[in-house]
């Protein structure tokens, strides 16, 4: 395999993800044993999270968010109508389709 080459043409079609999967997978003996296809999708899959993580990045830094807001900030004590056990279940992941209104 002419490594340098590959690793120069990621680089050129800025494939960032898949140069640094390919990097890293050859410092790993662990690696080894995996398939082509089993390499190429580890390969592909940190590819597609580098560019998601760049794009999540880009619109964080676009939108100027004036503070960092956590669930724990919220407050409860002005009128807004805000429901703490909901907006709890909701910080969870457990849905609005899991309220029950008995």
């Amino acid at each position: 395999m002419l490594l340098h080459p590959t690793l120069d043409t990621l680089q050129r079609l800025r494939l960032i993800g898949m140069y640094n999967a390919l990097h890293e997978q050859l410092q790993m003996p662990e690696s080894a044993p995996l398939s082509f296809e089993e390499r190429l999708g580890l390969l592909l899959d940190r590819e597609a999270s580098e560019r998601a993580t760049r794009r999540l990045r880009t619109r964080l830094t676009q939108a100027r968010l004036r503070a960092n807001a956590a669930i724990e900030d919220l407050d409860y004590r002005s009128h807004r109508g805000l429901d703490r056990a909901l907006m709890l279940r909701l910080a969870g992941c457990q849905g609005w389709a899991n309220t029950s209104t008995s």
